[in-house]
């Protein structure tokens, strides 16, 4: 008899889109367990599709993850180098608050700094926010959004007034031109890919323009992919609007009835003309001046930018001069046309609606208005808000490093991973007298420099609301209690609160009596009433019933969809003003030192530093491990291999890892994925991939050149290679990841990975997969050496993986330093590698490596297995480009062959019954699109080309021409 299932509608915790979710569980209390999560039909972000991360939620919260990778009761340590000591929740909730007195007693408040998270939900940002700027005194609170989203938020402000994107996702279904502009949709936000994927294939008319360095999926999808410099992105838009100046493609009269500052923008971008443009950019200029006639000329144009423009020097004048184009055009306002910035966490919309960043108060105040800052202390009770301005994420880790912080709030995030610049970051750290980590996952990088661990709730076990990059509150909701003794951020940080009031407020009433989340909730909408974000008309019950777009003030009856429909924007005079910055270059240079320009971005199937995502092995079969990806003629320039380790350098830091081809990427540049922290790749004195970006900021919006950083590559010698590897049952995972972890920093080069998980290998916890084979949890350690590698750090990883007892095959020659230990999990014909160490110079018996990850039977190996020159051809695994259903790129390739070389939509129907791949999510259907192109057809066009066969051309405009003036 099968268990009654209960369903809880909720939110996924992931990226901006906002998607529905249906949790499916059973049991209840303690006995409750997640079976299943499915897309919510009824959600107007996602109408039931979720991406390959939001389909695998459930298996974040499998009784095996909850019980062993997630903090679970609070714990302190007395020194640094001593263990974490499990301490109960009165005693860590006093001995904190004592601290944190102490500390604002002997330093003044704004020696404490509190560093939280676009992932919190607007409840807890809103108790974080009261706590710090209300109780302590201080406005040293921002947010992981500052590397995210605060360039946005600063473009918004300054050109249309308020921070509020003005469009819609059905927009993506209204527009005539698509542009695309720093964001890789069909990776970051898979859902809404899907979206424009299906608008499309119903108006194959609309034109689609992606503004990237890269050719990424989403690029190779477009039209016209314009290829550019990285950090060149102003140069493109001021050649775009000259362009659209000179032909005579802008809207004079919206310009005149709706905006100002025009005349000084048209004196910039004089002189940037499409062909200086071109030479800035490395764009051609016919490229330009389609671009530009596209966007100005189509019926309606809509913008879609994330990372690419936010995450720079000059992020707002990326996000302005973006905006400038859609106001010149008159592209603004109306159905399928305006400035859509793509939010990066599930909630940075709400941390800014509630003001948890040190630039922004609640309900879109300033905090260096007196006014707005009366407003807020009157709403919360307290007599006055702190003046001194707040530091920005950078600032307050460079404080701290100074010794000028002595206390650190860290929630639901990882500095020790995300931030650049790490070497700062860890010093930071380190200086700190007290850092307080809150966090719901064990194991991250920042955990190892916190002097008290706070265990808090997580997805699925939280209520709450968060706010999607269309300004649409969701509810979140709870379907199983929290685990262990964690709680929720906002009853963290409230219990806290109330200590440090009683030595503070001794008298006065309570600034945190709540109760439940709707109680902070209400504060939070109180002070959104009469603002540009006002939902005095939305309550609790309102959103339970269905998700709803802001603004919604009392009276309303419904949100509005689009804003400035009507040409009134938000600055007093009801006027948007077109914002005149002049392209400036990026931080730092590439020179004969460092000559390439390293970019990080998002892999489709991860989420930042993979503390959540990371727990679920199957989402590593894409991509099982980290590369550095570059051009190939950059890589025979250097001499450098494929699959090589190669040593990346910049002015900060270094790292080593493996090499990857990549015609994608543009001629000297280098890409790397930003997940890859020190708990995953490192080695002696390494720190993952934030060891090389730069703390530089945008001046306006305080966020970090994360996409631009001047590196050197070059070959690594580093021949000595030990790869141990283990599947154990599920409850030892954590365990065997914690000892494997430990032995990182003994070698030059480090990598530990989940082993990708096979059909049937993920169960749940004590249950068998699919197919009756038993559920199981692998990982494996592969380290590097310039020299033959220690016996003690040998012996310590054979120990580890227990290769040091009865029942082991082994191998050794002590004159070459080689050595084998193999461990064989079932007999005869079925027969496989449970565990494995090997132990040589190079590839040596690396063919094993495979074997262990694909559970393949090892009989037809036989005395292979531990023979003296154990060379086995063995083709790597073909890379997992479907998730849902396990499909690798090989049966893709031989599905593909067999198929006539018919068009490309029809092939691709044909492989889809077949395989079924790309039929369940859809995040795979790029991937798929690209091969159908790519394998086994004679007829079909490569989709990477600059422009589409049927654009006009237009003649080229010298750049000695004079504008003509606006008619």
């Amino acid at each position: 008899m099968k268990p009654d299932i209960r369903t809880t509608r909720s939110t996924c915790p992931y990226c901006g889109v906002g998607c529905g979710v249906l949790i499916d569980a059973t049991g209840e209390g303690a006995q409750a367990q997640i079976v299943g999560v499915r897309g919510d039909p009824d959600h107007p972000a996602n109408f039931g599709r979720l991406c390959t991360k939001g389909s695998t939620l459930h298996l974040t919260a499998t009784p095996v993850v909850r019980a062993q990778q997630r903090l679970l009761q609070p714990a302190w340590r007395e020194t640094r180098d001593a263990p974490l000591q499990p301490m109960d929740w009165d005693t860590t909730t006093q001995r904190l608050a004592d601290r944190l007195l102490a500390i604002r007693a002997e330093h003044g408040p704004d020696a404490i700094g509190f560093y939280i998270s676009g992932q919190l939900l607007t409840e807890d940002y809103h108790a974080f926010n009261k706590l710090a700027r209300g109780l302590i005194g201080t406005n040293n609170i921002d947010s992981n959004s500052r590397l995210c989203m605060s360039s946005a938020v600063v473009g918004y402000k300054q050109s249309l007034g308020a921070d509020a994107p003005p469009t819609c996702y059905e927009d993506l279904e209204q527009t005539d031109c698509l542009f695309i502009a720093g964001a890789n949709t069909a990776w970051a936000h898979p859902i809404l890919f899907r979206r424009i994927e299906a608008a499309r294939a119903a108006r194959p008319g609309m034109k689609i323009i992606v503004v990237d360095p890269r050719r990424t999926e989403t690029a190779e999808f477009a039209d016209l992919h314009l290829a550019l410099k990285p950090g060149s992105d102003v140069a493109l838009f001021h050649g775009m609007l000259h362009a659209a100046i000179w032909e005579g493609w802008i809207d004079a009269a919206f310009i005149t009835q709706h905006t100002s500052g025009f005349d000084a923008l048209k004196a910039l971008v004089r002189t940037m003309t499409p062909a200086e443009s071109a030479r800035l950019t490395g764009l051609k200029e016919s490229d330009i001046l389609q671009a530009a006639q596209w966007f100005a000329q189509s019926p309606a144009s809509l913008s879609l930018y994330c990372m690419g423009l936010n995450q720079s020097s000059s992020g707002a004048a990326k996000n302005t001069a973006l905006i400038n184009l859609h106001l010149a055009t008159g592209q603004i306002g109306r159905a399928g046309a305006g400035p859509f910035s793509l939010t990066g966490q599930p909630n940075a919309m709400g941390g800014r609606e509630s003001g948890g960043m040190a630039t922004l108060l609640p309900g879109h105040r300033d905090p260096g208005n007196a006014a707005h800052r009366a407003e807020i202390a009157a709403l919360w009770g307290v007599e006055t808000l702190p003046e001194q301005p707040g530091k920005t994420a950078v600032e307050l880790f460079q404080a701290a490093a100074r010794g000028e912080l002595k206390a650190l709030w860290i929630a639901c995030t990882n500095p020790a991973q995300s931030m650049p610049d790490q070497a700062l970051v860890r010093a930071a750290l380190e200086r700190c007298e007290l850092v307080i980590l809150q966090e719901a996952f064990a194991g991250t990088a920042t955990a190892a420099f916190a002097d008290v661990v706070l265990p808090a709730a997580t997805w699925a076990e939280k209520e709450g609301t968060v706010t999607n990059s269309e300004r649409r509150i969701s509810r979140v909701r709870a379907a199983l209690s929290p685990a262990g003794d964690s709680r929720a951020d906002w009853r963290i940080v409230r219990d806290v609160a109330r200590r440090i009031e009683a030595a503070l407020r001794p008298t006065a009433p309570s600034l945190f009596a709540w109760d439940r989340e709707e109680q902070v909730w209400l504060e939070h909408r109180a002070a959104t009433l009469g603002r540009d974000l006002d939902i005095g008309g939305l309550s609790y019950p309102m959103l339970e019933a269905s998700p709803r777009q802001w603004p919604w003030p009392v009276g309303a009856s419904a949100a509005k969809a689009r804003l400035y429909e009507d040409g009134e924007f938000a600055h007093a005079d009801g006027r948007a003003r077109f914002i005149t910055r002049p392209f400036a270059a990026t931080a730092e240079v590439q020179d004969a030192k460092f000559p390439l320009a390293l970019s990080t971005g998002r892999l489709r199937d991860q989420w930042h530093g993979m503390s959540r995502s990371g727990t679920v092995a199957k989402l590593f079969a894409g991509e099982p491990g980290p590369a550095l990806t570059m051009h190939p003629q950059d890589m025979d320039r250097r001499g450098l291999k494929a699959g090589a380790l190669v040593r990346v350098r910049s002015r900060r830091g270094e790292l080593i890892v493996p090499l990857r081809a990549d015609d994608g990427v543009g001629a000297q540049q280098a890409w790397m994925p930003m997940h890859w922290g020190s708990e995953f790749l490192g080695g002696r004195g390494l720190s993952g991939i934030n060891a090389l970006t730069q703390p530089a900021y945008c001046p306006d919006s305080r966020q970090p050149e994360l996409k631009f950083t001047a590196v050197a590559v070059e070959a690594v010698d580093l021949p000595w290679r030990i790869f141990g590897a283990a599947w154990i049952t599920p409850g030892e995972g954590a365990a065997l990841r914690s000892q494997l972890r430990g032995l990182m920093a003994e070698a030059d080069y480090a990598c530990c990975l989940p082993g990708p998980a096979q059909d049937g290998l993920e169960g749940r916890d004590g249950e068998e997969g699919s197919g009756g084979r038993r559920a199981l949890e692998g990982w494996s350690l592969e380290l590097a050496f310039a020299e033959p590698p220690p016996a003690a750090v040998v012996q310590a990883l054979a120990a580890v993986l227990q290769l040091n007892g009865v029942g082991v095959l082994r191998y050794a020659d002590g004159r070459r330093g080689r050595s084998r230990s193999l461990r064989l999990d079932g007999k005869g014909a079925e027969a496989k590698l449970q565990a494995l160490m090997r132990v040589g110079e190079g590839s040596e018996a690396a063919w094993l490596d495979a074997l262990w990850r694909e559970r393949a039977p090892v009989a037809p190996f036989g005395r292979r297995l531990l023979a003296p020159d154990a060379e086995q051809p063995a083709a790597a695994a073909s890379p997992q480009i479907c998730n849902c259903f396990n499909v690798r790129e090989d049966a893709i390739a031989a599905c593909l062959r067999r198929q006539p070389d018919v068009a490309p939509e029809a092939r691709l129907a044909a492989l889809q019954g077949e395989l079924r791949c790309g039929t369940q999510c859809g995040s795979c259907l790029p991937s798929l699109r690209r091969l159908v192109q790519t394998v086994g057809s004679k007829t079909a066009t490569s989709t990477s080309t600059s422009t589409a066969s049927s654009s006009r051309a237009i003649p080229a405009i010298p750049v000695s021409n004079q504008m003509k003036e606006p008619t």
